[in-house]
Order: C-alpha cells, then structure tokens, then sequence
C-alpha cells in the first residue's frame, strides 16, 4: 500500500481540479489529435501521432498518479490544534544561528512542497528535524551541505 500523503485542503482541491482538468479536458484534446494524425494516412513515419501518444502516455500516467494521491490523502488541517508544537499544517518562524533574519515557512506534505512560497515538505532534512519541537528549542538540521542549527521563535 502506498504510503499517506499529507496535504492541506487547498493542496487536496489543487490536485483534484488537476485530475479532473486531466480526465475531460485534456483526454478529449489527445483524443481530437489522435484522430486528426490518423485521418493523414501512414502512421508509421508520422511524427504528429507520435507526438499525441506519448502525450497520452504522460497524461494517462499523471491522471493514476493523482488517483493513487488523492486516494492515500490524509487532509491536514490549517490551524492545528496544538499551535505550541510543530507538525504537519504548522507555519513556523525560525532563525539560523548566525543568520540576521528569521524566516517563515509551512510545513506541508511533499506533494505540496514549494520551497520559494515557503511551503516545505514533512520529509525534507529542515522540516523533518522541526517536528514536534516547540517554540524556544534549538533544533540541529542534518542537510546534505551540512549540519545547521535553527531556534525556532514561534509556532502558529
């Protein structure tokens, strides 16, 4: 069985509105080009047929990849219940030890990651070491550049 994949609400209706857009709109235009190349006569050397079946590939392959998400979702709310304690749906404000700003970044699950929106996954090295701390902890990050340390300011 796959394993749960976390998303926020807005993440679960993202995916949903791209699987359905998939399962109308975009099967319906491959399927148009499908049968325009084939109406051209020899589809052995016809590079427009081709190019329509491995878009149907990709296509086909996304649609059951979005199927097999939403299917193992675990929708995680906005606004955790305990704020005090970092988890899945948490935003959190941390500083790196030396560094003369704080950031802020949510932690999502991987499927909705967006490192430059300030969205990190639950399973990359920064978001995995702030699970379950709270505010005020020092927490060591083991990254692929090196080990960093971050306090975390506050937890929302």
């Amino acid at each position: 069985m796959p394993p749960t994949t976390f998303l926020t609400q807005e993440g679960y209706k993202k995916l949903q509105d791209e699987l359905d857009y998939l399962r109308t709109v975009k099967r319906d235009e491959i399927a148009k080009r499908l049968h325009e190349a084939m109406e051209g006569g020899e589809l052995i050397e016809n590079a427009e047929y081709e190019a329509a079946k491995n878009e149907q590939a990709f296509t086909e392959g996304r649609i059951k990849e979005l199927e097999i998400l939403l299917a193992t979702a675990r929708v995680i709310s906005e606004t955790p219940a305990a704020h005090e304690i970092v988890q899945v749906g948490s935003t959190v404000t941390i500083q790196e030890e030396g560094a003369m700003e704080s950031e802020v970044y949510s932690i999502v699950g991987a499927a909705e990651a967006d490192p430059i929106k300030g969205k990190i996954s639950n399973e990359s090295p920064l978001g995995r070491a702030l699970l379950n701390h709270k505010a005020g902890d020092r927490v060591q990050v083991e990254a692929p550049a090196g080990a960093f340390v971050v306090t975390i300011h506050k937890v929302e």
